[in-house]
């Protein structure tokens, strides 16, 4: 591990915005991220795999009327978009550093408005099916997760990752408001993402690729 690295895990020991297992709050969040971390009611957005936080930050720069939160378990990443966040008075943004599978542990049942996931990990193989964050058991949990009307959002550059993600939502009975385009750029939904982009998102752009995107709800 670099000395890089090792810094910025300390730094996030004291980080305001970074909920992880050295913070006294990682315990009793669940169902209390207004009331003990953000002191107001505004509606709660969260972002699965978040890396650096570049969707994070940017949607809280859209919205400050709403609370954002950037879930992923790489600290030295999280440690990016901490700071930009804290750099820019952005108080409405917060980090947890955790595991997504077990996000359920730390957002209780219907406390989340809204959940993006952009451009997650692909999982190519057949024995990760399990783990891409659009397979059954994530979106089980987003499920719980959200309040009635909520929706998630999507956007990757894999096609093949995108054509498993609408297999798996035209599979199930319980989604609704199904809306998605191969090339988000030349689509009516081009004003859905606010023109954010991550890192990754420019590269892929950059070498000619076409963004996918999709959102959902699920039915109540």
């Amino acid at each position: 591990m670099t000395r890089a690295k090792l810094k910025r895990f300390e730094e996030n020991k004291s980080l305001s915005n970074i909920l992880q297992d050295t913070n006294p709050k990682f315990d009793k969040i669940k169902g209390n991220w207004n009331k003990l971390h953000f002191n107001n009611e505004f509606p709660l957005t969260v972002e699965m795999g978040c890396g650096k936080g570049e969707y994070t930050v940017g949607l809280a720069r859209e919205f400050k009327d709403r609370n954002f939160v950037g879930v992923d378990v790489k600290g030295d990443r999280i440690w990016v978009g901490s700071k930009q966040a804290i750099d820019e008075g952005l108080e409405h943004v917060a980090f947890l550093r955790a595991q997504i599978q077990q996000i359920d542990q730390f957002f209780d049942n219907g406390e989340v408005d809204s959940i993006w996931i952009t451009f997650p990990d692909p999982r190519p193989k057949d024995r990760d099916i399990k783990r891409r964050l659009t397979s059954p058991r994530f979106l089980e949990l987003y499920k719980k997760l959200l309040k009635p009307e909520g929706q998630v959002f999507f956007k990757t550059d894999n096609t093949a990752l995108f054509e498993y993600s609408l297999e798996t939502l035209n599979e199930r009975e319980d989604i609704t408001g199904l809306a998605y385009t191969f090339d988000l750029y030349d689509s009516e939904y081009i004003n859905d993402h606010f023109g954010i982009k991550t890192n990754f998102e420019q590269k892929y752009l950059d070498l000619g690729e076409k963004i996918k995107y999709l959102k959902f709800q699920f039915k109540q």
